[in-house]
Order: C-alpha cells, then structure tokens, then sequence
C-alpha cells in the first residue's frame, strides 16, 4: 500500500486507523512524508510501529512520491491511497479477492461513499476524438444534453450493480504489478488533471480490464473521487493535449488543437459582438491564456517541452 500526503496529519491518522481492519495482516504499508510542517512524520513513528515512513526533505509532489513509493514496494499488488480516504472494515481482503477471482482484471476500485452515505460519482468514459469535438466546443453550448458529453461523465454508469469502468480516481486503486509495462506508475507531466485518466489508459491498453465492486466501501472524507467539469485551466488544456499525443497519437493532438482553436475563435467572436453592444462581460486576455497551450504552434510547443524537461 502506497500512501502520500503533505501536511495531512489528521486525515492520515483516520486514515491509517482505517487499515487495521481493512487490511490482511501481512500488507505492506509505505507512507511517504512530502516535507511536511505540522508534525506528520512524528504521529506516524508514535502511533504506527507498522508502517513504513519515507521522508522527504522537500515536496517533491504526488505523482513523483507516489512512483517512489511503487518502487520500494515488494508486493504483487499495489494499492494506491488518498490520506484523504478511510477504508471499511475488510476492503482490502476483498479488493484482493476481486483480483484473485477476476484473473483479466488488472485493477480493481471500490464504491467510494460521502459522509452522508451517498455514493460519489467518480468514474469517467476516456477521452477520444468525439470529446474533443465536443466538450467545452460550441456543439456542446448548442446542444448541451449531447450523447457523447454523457458518456464522457459516465453519466448512465450504475453504482449500485458490479462492472468494468474505463477511468476512474486513483484515490483508493488496487492494481496488479505487473498490469504496467513501465517504472513510472503516475506521469508527473498529467498531474493532477489528466495522471489518472492515463494511468487507466495505460492498464486498459496492456489488456487489463479495470473493474469496480459495488459492494466494497471507502469513504471519501473530502469528496476528492468527483467527476467535476473540468476547469479549462492552461494547465488543464496543456496535460490535455499530452494526453491525447501520448494515448490518440500526434494526429489526434493536431485534431484536439482544431478544435480548441475553434472554441477559442467562437469565444473572443462572441465577446467582441459583446463589445460592440456596449456589454463588456470579461476581459479578453485570461481568455486567450486559458486557451494558449493548445492554440500556440506546434513548434513552440515542442521547445516549450523540452525545456520543462531539463
């Protein structure tokens, strides 16, 4: 089990807590310490003899803990866990029962519950070239209620009943070692927009199957398993279109960058004509910027890559 947390002292404690009952006796549990400043490292060592405390002397963010962590681990299975999340008596022991009895499954989730007891919506339909078209585009503004918007939410996805889901949060994530065909288990380039889309991508296209037990609980303390509308950050925009290169190819990237310009085109038109008619409704350049990493050439793009890479 694979825990990463920064400054999270209480919700890990519950957290930990949690496992005593939901773990077999002989699990494996590595926390790693981002640098944190309001006493994490020390409640571990006092309260939990257990477990396995890494520490590092700086953040060095979630996805490049989590992969330090992975790497440690000995076991067949990792578990993937929020500090965030706290886990039924038993989840684990039947997570790994799921696995052991559903052999082309190569990870397996949980239904995640609310405090009140509802159920979060946290799966989501991959990315293809349709939600290009669509999410955030004027078709979308057009036709709100669309068919591929609605897949692309999981919007029919049946919590209540067993099944197979194509991406979902890592928050609570049991999955197989060997389900990866490399070192990195999270691509510190997504995070944390798209890390969990591409890990979901990158199980499924090794020919595992990602499977969600109905009847497996973990509560979700601070909702961080929900489907939201994304935010159109730059950031967003910019894993995005990563995404897309690394999963659709090159070609589906020049497509995403289409269809975001033309998005950007029907926005700046549509304020303008705002304009015109003396209605000033935002200012135009957090526009532009929003947009920007999809909209630039390709060419800058590239030299932007490599130089985020050095």
């Amino acid at each position: 089990m694979v825990i990463c947390a920064r400054d999270q002292r209480e919700s890990l404690r519950a957290c930990l807590e949690s496992l005593k009952q939901a773990l077999p006796w002989s699990s494996e549990v590595l926390v790693v310490d981002n640098a944190s400043s309001d006493g994490t490292p020390r409640m571990v060592v006092e309260s939990f003899e257990h477990v396995r405390l890494v520490r590092n002397d700086h953040d060095v963010g979630v996805a490049a803990a989590t992969n330090q962590a992975v790497a440690m681990a000995k076991g067949a299975y990792i578990l993937l866990l929020d500090p965030r999340v706290q886990l039924y008596p038993g989840a684990v022991t039947e997570m790994l029962a799921f696995l052991e009895k559903n052999l082309r499954h190569g990870a397996v989730v949980p239904r995640l519950l609310r405090p009140n007891g509802a159920t979060v919506p946290a799966h989501e339909g991959l990315p293809t070239h349709a939600t290009a078209l669509w999410l955030g585009t004027p078709l979308e503004r057009w036709r709100p209620r669309n068919r591929e918007i609605a897949r692309a939410f999981a919007c029919d996805f049946d919590y209540a009943s067993d099944g197979d889901v194509e991406c979902t949060t890592v928050a609570c994530f049991l999955m197989r070692r060997r389900a990866l065909k490399r070192a990195h288990t999270l691509d510190a380039n997504l995070f944390p927009h798209f890390h969990e889309a591409d890990l979901c991508a990158r199980v499924r296209e090794a020919g595992w199957r990602i499977g969600y037990s109905s009847g497996i609980y973990a509560l979700d303390a601070a909702g961080i398993g929900e489907a939201v509308y994304p935010d159109l950050s730059p950031a967003w925009q910019e894993q995005r279109l990563g995404w897309y290169r690394i999963h659709l190819g090159q070609g589906a990237g020049w497509w995403l960058k289409t269809c975001v310009c033309w998005t950007l085109a029907d926005r700046l038109a549509r304020e303008l004509r705002r304009r015109v008619n003396g209605i000033r409704e935002e200012p135009i350049l957090p526009v532009w910027r929003e947009y920007s990493p999809c909209s630039r050439p390709e060419s800058q793009s590239r030299a932007l890559r490599v130089a985020s890479s050095h």
